[in-house]
């Protein structure tokens, strides 16, 4: 088994969209089921946004990115769009590795994504337990040992994140999928510190945990995960590097200031379902819209006004711009 490259801080990307233009009704708008009425404009993707958070999270001192996961949307992402972010992503990553997430409850369709990643220039996947099916351990076994055939010696982090999926990847599943060579880490979001404790203890030598949560990435590296994939690096890339690299040196001093810091934008980022107060953050930074793709709704007011004053408060970018 070769040992696991993605350790340290990884930044889970946010997708930019650019505001969607709207076309008049008329004949030839196309309708919604049932003639009810034209479909909504979907927001474009904002390729050069997006370039500038890559460049952003870098240089705020990120150890790999993460493309294509939650907090990318990328349950709405065309394939077309998919392949032009990963794309971006490697050409402005340089050396930094890059992750895609490549999650779907079909296993056949989830080997495709892989395989695309993997021609876009992917350095390693992502991979969701299936969503909605609710699989037994001996399928959702099957399934990353499919993924992993499909694209041999690619690195493989599985994702247990129950409050989307439906379904929890436990110590007993994760042990059957430890035999599979390309499975190097489980992404951990269940939010439950004692299962995150024992996937540590029971992780081979090589492989590891990471916390999947910012707010749990200090008591998670104390019981042994190796990082974190961050939501709130997209926007405050340098504190949080800060953090996770305070708390895997063991400095737990200084790991609980850094944390004290980012506790009100940990909140904020969290205010609603991610990631639309991300998204109104990377707006507040000059990254985009703080648009979102339906069926997720743009950030409250409230979400705003809490997002601002918490990166405010972090002395995070020059300006920040009014909600919208």
């Amino acid at each position: 088994m070769t040992p696991s490259p993605f350790t340290g801080l990884g930044v889970a990307l946010a997708t930019p969209f650019r505001t969607p233009v709207r076309a008049r009704h008329d004949e030839s708008t196309p309708r919604v089921a049932g003639g009810r009425g034209p479909r909504a404009a979907t927001p474009a993707v904002d390729l050069d946004a997006f370039g500038k958070v890559v460049d952003h999270v870098i240089s705020g001192g990120v150890d790999y990115l993460v493309v294509l996961g939650s907090t990318g949307e990328a349950a709405t992402v065309t394939d077309l769009e998919r392949d032009e972010l990963v794309r971006e992503a490697v050409r402005r990553a340089g050396s930094v590795p890059v992750v895609v997430g490549v999650g779907h409850q079909d296993t056949v369709r989830t080997c495709d994504l892989a395989l695309a990643a993997r021609d876009a220039g992917a350095d390693g996947l992502l991979v969701v337990t299936p969503f909605y099916n609710k699989p037994q351990p001996a399928g959702i076994e099957a399934h990353f040992a499919q993924v992993a055939a499909t694209v041999p010696g690619m690195p493989i982090i599985a994702y247990n994140v129950p409050g989307r999926t439906g379904i929890n990847l436990t110590v007993s599943t994760m042990a059957r999928l430890w035999t599979i060579p390309e499975v190097v880490a489980v992404k951990e979001s269940s939010g439950d510190l004692r299962q995150i404790t024992q996937l540590c203890l029971h992780a081979p030598e090589g492989r590891h945990v990471i916390a999947g949560d910012d707010d749990l990435a200090l008591p998670a590296i104390a019981v042994g995960a190796r990082g974190l994939i961050s939501v709130c690096a997209n926007v405050a890339p340098a504190p949080t590097a800060a953090l996770v690299g305070a708390a895997l040196q063991g400095d737990v001093e200084a790991a609980r200031a850094h944390l004290a810091a980012l506790a009100p934008l940990m909140a904020a980022m969290f205010a609603e379902t991610n990631p639309v107060p991300v998204k109104a953050g990377l707006a507040a930074l000059g990254f985009g819209t703080g648009m979102v793709r339906a069926p997720l709704a743009p950030a409250a007011p409230d979400t705003w006004s809490a997002v601002h004053t918490a990166l405010a408060d972090l002395q995070v970018g020059a300006t920040l711009g009014a909600a919208s």
